[in-house]
């Protein structure tokens, strides 16, 4: 048994989804959590930038005794992973598109994709497309501006929706039946989304799919825990407004600056 925490880090709230399918899966594992928010968005940034984020992201996980990090950010993942794998010697788990079941799956042959620029663009997105998309069309769409609005707390009201719509639009006229979240951020407004959207396309997350390679990494290597009370330690280097609006009232929060804690 090895009871050290699995570590997360996302761009902001958005690995918060990720973080709950895993705390479903994983009942008895010790969690630690850090927001990168200071920092965010990541989709805009250059892969270089994102890289030296996600390096001292992890390396910040890595100091408080993580035993596996998972990298709760698409942006982070498709442009880091590689990086990240050499780097360190703990085991990573990323977090990719579910395109490969919308490609499986659909009926139609059109799938959409909403997504961040720096998920987009990347190579190993691309490849991933190319892999199983051959003979599908998708629709790609850059959420230009969603995950600020997220990381306000702006999860629903007309804001957000016309936002929303302007990029699922161009997806519905295409008739996809299919639509990929390609950022953690997303399903926090998935109620938004299936509001715009006619009702036989389905919506798919990456959370779930996370949890189960995280529970089969730490069963492979002989680390799972065994806590009957495990701890939830949640970080953000910026504003801890937000993650306090999605998380239950009895989960503390640390802001933390320049490595160390301040509250």
């Amino acid at each position: 048994m090895n009871n050290s925490p699995i570590g997360i880090f996302d761009s902001g709230i958005g690995g918060v989804t990720v973080f709950k399918s895993i705390q479903k899966l994983l009942p008895k594992e010790n969690i630690l959590y850090l927001s990168d928010n200071l920092n965010s968005p990541y989709g805009n940034k250059s892969k270089k930038e994102i890289q030296e984020l996600s390096l001292i992201n992890s390396e910040w996980l890595a100091n408080k005794g993580c035993k596996v990090i998972v990298v709760a950010c698409n942006t982070a993942t498709t442009n880091s992973i590689s990086l990240l794998r050499k780097t360190f010697k703990l085991p990573f788990i990323g977090v990719e598109p579910a395109i490969k079941p919308a490609a499986i799956n659909t009926k139609t042959g059109n799938i959409g994709v909403l997504a961040t620029k720096g998920t987009l663009s990347s190579n190993l997105f691309n490849i991933t497309s190319n892999d199983y998309c051959s003979k599908i069309n998708i629709i790609e769409k850059n959420g230009d501006g969603l995950v600020e609005m997220i990381e306000n707390g702006i999860l629903n009201g007309t804001e957000i929706e016309d936002l929303l719509i302007k990029f699922l639009n161009p997806m519905i006229k295409a008739n996809i039946d299919h639509l990929v979240l390609g950022c953690t951020h997303y399903p926090l407004i998935k109620d938004s989304i299936i509001k715009i959207l006619p009702n036989n396309v389905k919506v798919l997350e990456s959370g779930e799919a996370v949890a189960k390679q995280t529970k089969k990494i730490i069963t492979t290597n002989n680390i799972t825990a065994s806590n009957i009370n495990p701890n939830y330690d949640f970080y953000c280097n910026g504003s801890d407004r937000t993650l306090k609006k999605i998380l239950p009232n009895n989960f503390k929060i640390k802001t933390i600056q320049n490595g160390k804690t301040y509250n």
